[in-house]
């Protein structure tokens, strides 16, 4: 109890924004958490890197870091180097979930349903003619390892697909999927277990970056309207998903539901978002988890680790 007493007495530093494509609503998701842990530090980042003030005696990490730098594993690669206790999931967690196609091999491995995917480098992209006769006339084109739709191209047709081959990056790494059609959903996961399923309606009919980001273009239904059975089946899922991918603390899982019935997750999300038309906070509320709360829940698990962390002594 003692050791708890002084963890508790540690300052949370809520880390964010940092140098990546989605700076921006890192931003707003550290000032949204920000508002509800008052004795907390917001911190802004400007560049990647932890800030070297920071020590494991003094202070426990609310990292809220999306994009590059906050999903990969670098940061909590660095704070775990300094002993310092962070929230969510560890570094190495981190690097195996921001890979989309490691990922849904450990899906298959563990009967978790998983579409197929085509993976390829951006330097040898394959043919439109390639992609439509393993895929379809209909699929997405996104970057294997990043987040918010980030890259996203939905496409229909050869025309399509040869003029978004042309246009993406000659580096990085790439997969292609056949479009999956009917509801889109996204499950919270605290602790390891499922909170409820968030329905997403957008208006444009695609879930891209700015759909995802920009307030009163997409409808939220949360708790989805769905049968029991089909929520338990789902909800049971993405715990065993949490599990195979040996997150910790918090993540929130991507699926869609097609017409027959059946559903298949697309990625599980580290770090996910805090802003406010995000999905995690979405998901809490069906179980009466308002936003102060859901924070709290998400830090303490690190807060508690604080009290056996080795400390640094610099």
């Amino acid at each position: 109890m003692e050791g708890l007493v002084m963890s508790l007495a540690k300052q949370v530093v809520i880390l964010c924004g940092a140098v990546s494509l989605e700076r921006e609503v890192s931003l707003r998701s550290g000032r949204a958490v920000a508002k509800v842990l008052p004795d907390a530090q917001l911190v802004e980042l400007d560049k990647n890197e932890v800030p070297s003030w920071l020590n494991a005696s003094q202070h426990v990490v609310f990292p809220v870091i999306h994009g590059d730098y906050g999903e990969d594993g670098r940061v909590q690669a660095e704070l775990e180097a300094r002993g310092i206790a962070y929230a969510g999931c560890d570094a190495q967690v981190s690097r195996l979930c921001i890979d989309k196609v490691v990922t849904k091999k450990r899906m298959r491995q563990a009967g978790i349903p998983a579409i197929p995917e085509i993976a390829f480098a951006g330097s040898q992209k394959p043919t439109a003619t390639e992609l439509i006769h393993q895929l379809g006339n209909q699929m997405i084109i996104k970057p294997a390892d990043k987040g918010s739709s980030v890259g996203l191209y939905v496409l229909e047709g050869q025309k399509e697909v040869e003029a978004a081959l042309q246009k993406i990056a000659t580096t990085g790494q790439w997969m292609a999927e056949r479009r999956l059609t009917g509801r889109e959903m996204s499950i919270g996961i605290l602790e390891g277990k499922a909170l409820g399923i968030v329905e997403i309606v957008p208006k444009t009919g695609v879930y891209d970056y700015q759909t995802k980001y920009t307030k009163g273009s997409t409808e939220y239904l949360y708790p989805a309207p769905l049968d029991a059975s089909l929520t338990e089946r789902i909800s049971r899922a993405a715990e065993k998903l949490f599990q195979t991918m040996g997150c910790r603390d918090f993540a929130r899982a991507d699926l869609f539901l097609e017409p027959t019935g059946d559903f298949y997750f697309l990625e599980i999300n580290t770090m996910p978002g805090m802003t406010e038309t995000s999905l995690m906070p979405k998901s809490a509320s069906c179980c009466g988890l308002d936003f102060a709360t859901l924070v709290q829940r998400m830090i303490a698990p690190a807060l508690q680790r604080s009290t056996t962390t080795p400390t640094n002594p610099s």
